[in-house]
Protein backbone atom coordinates (compact mmCIF):
# COMPACT_ATOMS: atom_id res chain seq x y z
CA UNK A 1 0.00 0.00 0.00
CA UNK A 2 1.66 2.95 -0.89
CA UNK A 3 2.41 6.24 1.45
CA UNK A 4 -0.77 8.49 0.68
CA UNK A 5 -1.63 12.22 1.69
CA UNK A 6 -4.13 14.49 1.13
CA UNK A 7 -4.46 16.08 -2.09
CA UNK A 8 -6.21 19.60 -1.78
CA UNK A 9 -5.30 21.34 -5.07
CA UNK A 10 -7.85 23.43 -6.59
CA UNK A 11 -7.00 22.07 -10.42
CA UNK A 12 -9.03 18.58 -9.41
CA UNK A 13 -12.00 20.73 -7.94
CA UNK A 14 -11.95 22.77 -10.94
CA UNK A 15 -11.85 19.19 -12.99
CA UNK A 16 -14.98 18.17 -11.07
CA UNK A 17 -17.14 20.96 -11.66
CA UNK A 18 -16.47 21.15 -15.10
CA UNK A 19 -18.70 17.97 -15.50
CA UNK A 20 -21.52 19.59 -14.06
CA UNK A 21 -21.72 23.01 -16.22
CA UNK A 22 -25.58 23.74 -16.83
CA UNK A 23 -26.57 23.63 -20.39
CA UNK A 24 -27.52 27.20 -21.78
CA UNK A 25 -31.25 24.91 -23.44
CA UNK A 26 -32.07 24.19 -20.15
CA UNK A 27 -36.08 24.57 -19.87
CA UNK A 28 -36.68 27.10 -17.80
CA UNK A 29 -36.86 26.19 -13.98
CA UNK A 30 -40.76 27.68 -13.73
CA UNK A 31 -42.05 25.78 -15.64
CA UNK A 32 -44.83 23.02 -14.18
CA UNK A 33 -43.51 19.79 -13.01
CA UNK A 34 -39.43 21.41 -13.61
CA UNK A 35 -36.85 20.88 -10.85
CA UNK A 36 -35.00 23.80 -10.96
CA UNK A 37 -31.58 23.05 -12.18
CA UNK A 38 -28.69 21.87 -10.12
CA UNK A 39 -25.44 23.80 -9.79
CA UNK A 40 -22.62 22.40 -8.94
CA UNK A 41 -22.32 20.40 -5.81
CA UNK A 42 -19.98 23.26 -3.00
CA UNK A 43 -19.73 20.66 -0.15
CA UNK A 44 -16.88 19.51 1.18
CA UNK A 45 -16.76 16.04 3.26
CA UNK A 46 -14.51 15.76 6.21
CA UNK A 47 -16.30 12.49 7.62
CA UNK A 48 -14.03 10.44 5.33
CA UNK A 49 -10.18 10.57 4.88
CA UNK A 50 -10.16 11.58 0.93
CA UNK A 51 -6.49 10.25 0.92
CA UNK A 52 -4.81 10.86 -2.28
CA UNK A 53 -1.83 9.49 -4.68
CA UNK A 54 1.23 11.56 -3.85
CA UNK A 55 2.55 14.00 -7.34
CA UNK A 56 5.68 11.98 -7.31
CA UNK A 57 7.33 10.94 -10.46
CA UNK A 58 7.70 7.20 -10.77
CA UNK A 59 11.05 5.63 -12.11
CA UNK A 60 11.10 4.94 -15.57
CA UNK A 61 10.54 6.95 -19.03
CA UNK A 62 8.37 9.89 -19.45
CA UNK A 63 7.89 11.13 -22.94
CA UNK A 64 5.01 13.03 -24.78
CA UNK A 65 3.11 12.19 -27.20
CA UNK A 66 2.28 15.07 -29.34
CA UNK A 67 1.28 14.53 -32.97
CA UNK A 68 -2.31 12.47 -32.26
CA UNK A 69 -4.21 15.77 -30.23
CA UNK A 70 -4.26 18.98 -29.62
CA UNK A 71 -2.79 18.18 -26.19
CA UNK A 72 -0.28 16.51 -25.22
CA UNK A 73 -0.37 12.78 -23.91
CA UNK A 74 1.82 11.72 -21.46
CA UNK A 75 3.59 7.87 -21.75
CA UNK A 76 4.88 6.63 -18.89
CA UNK A 77 7.40 3.41 -19.35
CA UNK A 78 8.42 1.58 -16.17
CA UNK A 79 12.04 0.43 -15.11
CA UNK A 80 10.52 -3.24 -15.49
CA UNK A 81 9.37 -2.88 -18.77
CA UNK A 82 10.94 -5.53 -20.07
CA UNK A 83 11.64 -6.29 -24.25
CA UNK A 84 8.52 -8.61 -24.44
CA UNK A 85 4.99 -7.04 -26.03
CA UNK A 86 3.33 -4.95 -23.20
CA UNK A 87 0.09 -4.79 -21.62
CA UNK A 88 -1.45 -0.68 -22.12
CA UNK A 89 -3.30 1.52 -19.70
CA UNK A 90 -4.76 4.24 -21.76
CA UNK A 91 -6.35 6.92 -19.19
CA UNK A 92 -8.55 10.19 -20.09
CA UNK A 93 -8.89 12.77 -17.94
CA UNK A 94 -6.76 13.15 -14.51
CA UNK A 95 -3.47 13.75 -13.51
CA UNK A 96 -0.90 11.56 -14.66
CA UNK A 97 0.51 10.33 -11.81
CA UNK A 98 -2.76 8.66 -10.75
CA UNK A 99 -2.30 6.66 -14.24
CA UNK A 100 1.39 5.84 -13.87
CA UNK A 101 0.51 4.97 -10.02
CA UNK A 102 -1.18 2.30 -11.33
CA UNK A 103 0.69 0.09 -13.33
CA UNK A 104 4.23 0.84 -12.12
CA UNK A 105 4.72 -2.33 -9.90
CA UNK A 106 2.91 -4.61 -12.95
CA UNK A 107 5.14 -6.21 -14.93
CA UNK A 108 5.11 -5.39 -18.40
CA UNK A 109 2.78 -2.79 -18.26
CA UNK A 110 3.16 1.18 -19.45
CA UNK A 111 0.78 3.98 -19.12
CA UNK A 112 -1.18 6.72 -21.35
CA UNK A 113 -2.87 9.58 -19.88
CA UNK A 114 -4.79 11.69 -22.10
CA UNK A 115 -6.31 15.31 -21.69
CA UNK A 116 -8.47 17.34 -23.96
CA UNK A 117 -10.43 19.62 -22.04
CA UNK A 118 -13.84 19.81 -19.66
CA UNK A 119 -16.88 18.51 -20.63
CA UNK A 120 -17.17 14.88 -22.18
CA UNK A 121 -17.88 16.15 -26.08
CA UNK A 122 -14.28 17.51 -25.52
CA UNK A 123 -13.07 13.86 -25.33
CA UNK A 124 -15.69 12.19 -27.73
CA UNK A 125 -15.52 14.13 -30.68
CA UNK A 126 -11.25 13.86 -31.26
CA UNK A 127 -11.83 9.68 -31.16
CA UNK A 128 -15.02 10.07 -33.53
CA UNK A 129 -12.62 10.88 -36.37
CA UNK A 130 -11.58 8.31 -38.30
CA UNK A 131 -8.62 6.39 -37.55
CA UNK A 132 -8.05 8.49 -34.06
CA UNK A 133 -7.54 5.49 -32.10
CA UNK A 134 -5.67 3.71 -34.65
CA UNK A 135 -3.07 6.68 -35.02
CA UNK A 136 -3.22 6.97 -31.41
CA UNK A 137 -1.86 3.09 -30.83
CA UNK A 138 0.53 3.74 -33.79
CA UNK A 139 2.07 6.67 -32.61
CA UNK A 140 2.17 4.93 -28.67
CA UNK A 141 3.72 1.69 -30.27
CA UNK A 142 6.37 3.78 -31.77
CA UNK A 143 7.32 5.70 -28.66
CA UNK A 144 7.37 2.29 -26.86
CA UNK A 145 9.45 0.80 -29.54
CA UNK A 146 7.59 -2.89 -28.83
CA UNK A 147 4.50 -4.18 -30.03
CA UNK A 148 1.01 -3.95 -27.79
CA UNK A 149 -0.31 -6.89 -26.47
CA UNK A 150 -3.68 -5.94 -23.98
CA UNK A 151 -5.06 -2.86 -24.23
CA UNK A 152 -7.38 -1.58 -21.27
CA UNK A 153 -9.09 2.31 -20.99
CA UNK A 154 -10.07 3.54 -17.68
CA UNK A 155 -11.81 7.20 -17.75
CA UNK A 156 -13.04 9.15 -15.30
CA UNK A 157 -15.98 11.83 -14.93
CA UNK A 158 -15.73 13.44 -18.43
CA UNK A 159 -13.27 10.79 -19.81
CA UNK A 160 -15.92 8.30 -20.35
CA UNK A 161 -17.29 10.71 -23.84
CA UNK A 162 -13.60 9.20 -25.12
CA UNK A 163 -14.40 5.52 -23.93
CA UNK A 164 -17.85 5.53 -25.51
CA UNK A 165 -16.81 6.47 -28.77
CA UNK A 166 -13.64 4.38 -28.61
CA UNK A 167 -16.57 1.32 -28.23
CA UNK A 168 -18.38 2.53 -30.93
CA UNK A 169 -15.66 2.26 -33.63
CA UNK A 170 -14.40 -0.57 -35.05
CA UNK A 171 -11.41 -1.29 -32.03
CA UNK A 172 -14.25 -2.74 -29.61
CA UNK A 173 -12.61 -6.15 -29.62
CA UNK A 174 -8.62 -5.51 -29.01
CA UNK A 175 -9.86 -3.89 -25.98
CA UNK A 176 -9.45 -6.61 -23.08
CA UNK A 177 -10.65 -4.25 -20.34
CA UNK A 178 -12.78 -0.79 -19.44
CA UNK A 179 -12.31 0.67 -15.83
CA UNK A 180 -15.45 3.92 -15.73
CA UNK A 181 -14.55 6.14 -12.86
CA UNK A 182 -17.94 8.08 -11.80
CA UNK A 183 -18.28 9.18 -15.29
CA UNK A 184 -20.95 7.79 -17.17
CA UNK A 185 -23.83 10.26 -18.13
CA UNK A 186 -26.60 10.50 -20.51
CA UNK A 187 -29.24 13.28 -21.50
CA UNK A 188 -33.16 13.13 -20.36
CA UNK A 189 -35.65 13.20 -22.58
CA UNK A 190 -37.41 16.04 -22.29
CA UNK A 191 -34.32 17.63 -22.27
CA UNK A 192 -33.12 18.81 -18.78
CA UNK A 193 -36.32 16.97 -17.12
CA UNK A 194 -35.07 14.75 -14.71
CA UNK A 195 -36.74 11.41 -13.23
CA UNK A 196 -38.40 12.75 -10.73
CA UNK A 197 -40.43 15.36 -13.07
CA UNK A 198 -41.57 12.49 -16.08
CA UNK A 199 -38.35 12.88 -17.60
CA UNK A 200 -36.66 9.85 -18.95
CA UNK A 201 -32.96 8.73 -19.53
CA UNK A 202 -32.05 9.36 -23.17
CA UNK A 203 -30.96 5.41 -23.77
CA UNK A 204 -28.98 5.98 -27.11
CA UNK A 205 -26.75 7.57 -25.02
CA UNK A 206 -26.00 4.44 -23.02
CA UNK A 207 -26.44 1.89 -25.92
CA UNK A 208 -22.59 0.99 -25.80
CA UNK A 209 -22.47 0.88 -22.42
CA UNK A 210 -25.06 -1.66 -21.95
CA UNK A 211 -23.39 -4.04 -24.84
CA UNK A 212 -20.01 -3.86 -22.64
CA UNK A 213 -22.25 -4.57 -19.62
CA UNK A 214 -23.59 -7.79 -21.61
CA UNK A 215 -20.25 -8.86 -23.09
CA UNK A 216 -18.76 -8.64 -19.86
CA UNK A 217 -21.12 -10.77 -17.92
CA UNK A 218 -20.29 -13.41 -20.32
CA UNK A 219 -16.85 -12.65 -20.07
CA UNK A 220 -16.05 -11.20 -23.37
CA UNK A 221 -14.76 -8.32 -21.70
CA UNK A 222 -14.13 -6.71 -18.01
CA UNK A 223 -16.19 -3.93 -17.51
CA UNK A 224 -15.87 -2.12 -14.21
CA UNK A 225 -17.74 1.05 -13.09
CA UNK A 226 -17.80 2.80 -10.39
CA UNK A 227 -20.18 5.67 -8.94
CA UNK A 228 -20.99 8.28 -6.49
CA UNK A 229 -24.09 9.49 -5.18
CA UNK A 230 -23.78 12.73 -6.72
CA UNK A 231 -27.19 14.24 -8.76
CA UNK A 232 -26.21 16.58 -11.50
CA UNK A 233 -29.45 17.69 -12.16
CA UNK A 234 -29.97 18.74 -16.15
CA UNK A 235 -28.63 15.64 -17.25
CA UNK A 236 -28.78 11.84 -15.67
CA UNK A 237 -26.08 10.95 -12.50
CA UNK A 238 -23.93 8.24 -12.23
CA UNK A 239 -26.53 6.39 -10.24
CA UNK A 240 -29.26 6.54 -12.25
CA UNK A 241 -26.93 5.30 -15.59
CA UNK A 242 -26.05 2.45 -12.93
CA UNK A 243 -29.57 1.46 -12.36
CA UNK A 244 -30.81 1.87 -15.90
CA UNK A 245 -28.16 -0.86 -16.75
CA UNK A 246 -29.10 -3.11 -13.97
CA UNK A 247 -32.64 -2.54 -15.16
CA UNK A 248 -31.93 -3.71 -18.49
CA UNK A 249 -29.73 -6.39 -17.52
CA UNK A 250 -32.26 -7.76 -15.20
CA UNK A 251 -29.97 -7.83 -12.02
CA UNK A 252 -31.17 -6.24 -8.63
CA UNK A 253 -29.45 -4.22 -6.43
CA UNK A 254 -27.14 -6.29 -4.01
CA UNK A 255 -26.57 -3.74 -1.26
CA UNK A 256 -23.40 -3.79 0.93
CA UNK A 257 -21.76 -1.65 3.34
CA UNK A 258 -17.34 -2.09 3.53
CA UNK A 259 -14.89 0.56 3.60
CA UNK A 260 -12.97 0.97 -0.13
CA UNK A 261 -9.92 2.21 -1.12
CA UNK A 262 -8.57 5.92 0.00
CA UNK A 263 -11.37 5.76 2.13
CA UNK A 264 -13.96 5.45 -0.08
CA UNK A 265 -17.72 3.90 1.56
CA UNK A 266 -19.27 1.07 -0.61
CA UNK A 267 -22.85 0.55 -0.26
CA UNK A 268 -23.87 -1.34 -3.07
CA UNK A 269 -22.18 -3.95 -5.64
CA UNK A 270 -22.98 -6.22 -8.68
CA UNK A 271 -20.55 -8.88 -9.88
CA UNK A 272 -21.68 -11.30 -12.60
CA UNK A 273 -19.11 -12.70 -14.79
CA UNK A 274 -16.44 -10.09 -15.57
CA UNK A 275 -18.98 -7.26 -15.21
CA UNK A 276 -18.82 -5.13 -11.84
CA UNK A 277 -20.89 -2.05 -10.69
CA UNK A 278 -19.66 -0.26 -7.86
CA UNK A 279 -22.12 2.48 -5.96
CA UNK A 280 -20.04 4.68 -3.27
CA UNK A 281 -21.12 6.78 -1.11
CA UNK A 282 -20.99 10.83 -1.29
CA UNK A 283 -21.88 13.69 -3.21
CA UNK A 284 -19.07 16.50 -2.83
CA UNK A 285 -16.10 17.32 -4.78
CA UNK A 286 -13.77 15.51 -2.71
CA UNK A 287 -16.18 12.06 -3.36
CA UNK A 288 -15.76 12.25 -6.48
CA UNK A 289 -11.78 12.71 -6.88
CA UNK A 290 -11.62 9.69 -4.83
CA UNK A 291 -13.04 7.35 -7.60
CA UNK A 292 -10.00 8.75 -9.83
CA UNK A 293 -7.38 8.42 -7.13
CA UNK A 294 -8.49 4.90 -6.41
CA UNK A 295 -7.82 3.63 -10.20
CA UNK A 296 -4.82 1.39 -9.15
CA UNK A 297 -7.27 -0.49 -6.90
CA UNK A 298 -9.71 -1.45 -9.55
CA UNK A 299 -7.23 -2.09 -12.10
CA UNK A 300 -5.69 -4.70 -9.72
CA UNK A 301 -9.05 -6.28 -9.40
CA UNK A 302 -9.27 -6.48 -12.98
CA UNK A 303 -5.55 -7.68 -13.63
CA UNK A 304 -4.68 -9.47 -10.28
Amino acid sequence: MPTLTPNRELHFLLLFFSCFILSENSLNAQQKNQMAPQNPSPMSDFIRPHERIPKTIAPGKHLEITDVFDSPAHLFIPENIGHDPISLLIHFHGTHEVADHAIKEKNGWAALTINLGSGSSAYSRPLDQPNAFEHLLKATENALKQPIKAIYLSGWSAGYGAIRSIMKSDHYHPIKGIILLDGMHAGYIPKGQPLASGGKINEEDLEVFLKLAQDAMKEEISFTFTHSSIFPGTFASTTECADYLLQQLDLKRNPILKQGPLGLQQVAENHKGALRIKAYAGNSAPDHIDHLHALYWFLEEMTP
